[in-house]
């Protein structure tokens, strides 16, 4: 069966067909790093690594790519706060740390790079200086704005028509503007004392009342990039002017996706992206998860408390393109279901390698459920990745082990061998769970232990031991765990 995806462009799912027979340019919307990333991130992360780890395993090479926003007006608004750092670069420097740090403890598959903005900016101003040179773009005190009236296919990716578009930017923007949907690809400048103030906390404490944030010389100006022009620049610099996947968060179709592809066309002459996918909504209750609302799990704090397996398990569950709700119960039947797995996958393994073990044996059931479930397994993923059918595949093939188990005493040792590369290949390599090791347990117990020593020394400074304390942050620090002292108490990265 061949790999079908639903393209947002042309809202049909479409045999999937790269440029390049052999290889897969994959561009993901990456983060803004002005907090923590919480759980929402971590959903369409899986997501992308799953689609990342399901195109190599039919063969294909894949070039993955996610950029790093770390220019932006709500990074300079946490400039001062707290131990955040007295600079746009420091806030952002510390928040990408924890950011790689959550990553690797997802067990996400490297991308190919991270790109950041503060790295591009050469090229950010070279691409709109070409558009400024062919027409699409004017320059207006200092910034520059993308004319949407120039571009013929404006809004064909979010299905709007120009005249029906919203206007776009700041207030203070609409008056340099020939057209009120026309977007920044320059700004003038640094970010003002009103943008920080819409972004700061009133309970928060900051040490620097108005930061700027960083600026560079352009042809118009001091001045920061736009945020859509950021992502095509990377893009184009890292793949190619014509990418095979572009992903992101179903709340980005507009307005950045859809001025991603005119602002890229424009330059090119080409088309910016093939294949459209995007993640639908992560709500916690009735919102959509944000770091705006406050109403956010961190990663930090979910892994050592639930386990990479298990919220693998969570996210998978959904397919990327559906909603999906966070709750006790859902994590909890995560939980279950990742425990299921698990234990079949430990049982098959040790009566592999016990006596009972024969190579005569047979069990023709099993058998069959691992060939049923590398096939169910294929069709669920060539079906726009549909991972919730994948792990009921799975789930099914852990049933058949126990089933196995629990009704002989000579075991198939063929048919358990099957079972556990079956595990291994798709399980593994494609869902990206961990049944050979304990990683989960091991996140577990290394956060009860830091927790446990935070208290000790919360203690320690609490009775005036204020030496034995920093000697305490000192061990932890030796063991790679990066102690802050915030207004709310101590907290950590690993």
């Amino acid at each position: 069966m061949t790999l079908r995806v639903l393209n947002t462009l042309t809202g049909e799912q479409e045999p999937f067909e790269p440029a390049d027979p052999d290889d897969v340019l994959l561009y993901y919307c990456g983060l803004t790093v002005s907090d923590f990333a919480h759980l929402g991130h971590a959903r369409t992360w899986v997501h992308v690594d799953t689609v990342h780890r399901w195109l190599e395993h039919l063969g294909y090479g894949v070039r993955h790519v996610e950029n790093i926003t770390d220019v932006n007006e709500k990074i300079v608004a946490r400039v001062g706060e707290d131990d955040l750092g007295d600079s746009e670069r420091e806030v952002a420097a510390g928040f990408i740390g924890q950011l790689l740090a959550d990553m690797r403890a997802l067990n996400l598959k490297r991308a190919e790079v991270y790109p950041r903005v503060t790295e591009h900016v050469p090229e950010i101003i070279d691409l709109v200086g070409t558009l400024v040179e062919k027409g699409y773009a004017y320059e207006a005190n200092g910034s520059v704005y993308f004319d949407v009236t120039t571009f013929d296919g404006y809004g064909k990716l979010s299905n709007q028509k120009l005249d029906e578009v919203e206007a776009q930017g700041p207030e203070d923007e609409r008056s340099e503007k020939r057209h009120a949907a026309d977007f920044a690809l320059w700004k003038a400048d640094g970010v003002g004392a009103d943008a920080v103030a819409d972004h700061r906390h009133d309970d928060r404490e900051y040490a620097v009342d108005t930061p700027e944030g960083e600026t560079w010389d352009s042809p118009w100006g001091e001045g920061r990039p736009g945020w859509h022009i950021e992502c095509s620049a990377m893009s184009m610099t890292h793949l190619d002017t014509t990418i095979d996947i572009h992903m992101g968060g179903r709340d980005l179709v507009f307005p950045h996706h859809e001025n991603e592809i005119a602002q890229s066309e424009a330059a090119t002459g080409e088309a910016f992206a093939r294949y459209w996918l995007h993640a639908d909504l992560f709500r916690m209750d009735d919102e959509k998860m944000s770091s705006s609302l406050g109403n956010f799990v961190p990663v930090k704090d979910a892994v050592p408390e639930y386990g990479t397996n298990a919220l693998r398990v969570f996210f998978l569950s959904a397919s990327y393109n559906s909603t999906q709700t966070y709750s006790e119960s859902a994590i909890h039947e995560a939980e279950e279901r990742t425990e299921r797995l698990e234990n079949a996958y430990r049982r098959a393994v040790e009566a592999a390698d016990s006596a009972a073990a024969r190579t005569k044996a047979t069990d023709e059931d099993l058998r069959a459920a691992v060939e049923d479930t590398r096939e169910s397994f294929t069709a669920a993923m060539n079906d726009d990745f549909n991972t919730r059918e994948a792990l009921a595949a799975l789930l099914d093939l852990a049933s058949a082990v126990n089933s196995h188990l629990d009704a002989t005493a000579e075991h198939d040792y063929p048919g358990l061998r099957s079972a556990i590369e079956a595990f291994d290949d798709l399980a593994g390599a494609v869902l990206g769970l961990d049944f050979a090791g304990d990683a989960e347990g091991d996140a577990t117990l290394a956060g009860e232990l830091v927790d446990l020593v935070l208290d000790l020394r919360e203690r320690e400074r609490e009775a005036g031991n204020y030496e034995r304390a920093d000697e305490l942050r000192d061990d932890l620090e030796a063991l790679g765990v990066e102690v802050q002292d915030t207004d709310d108490g101590p907290t950590y990265r690993l």
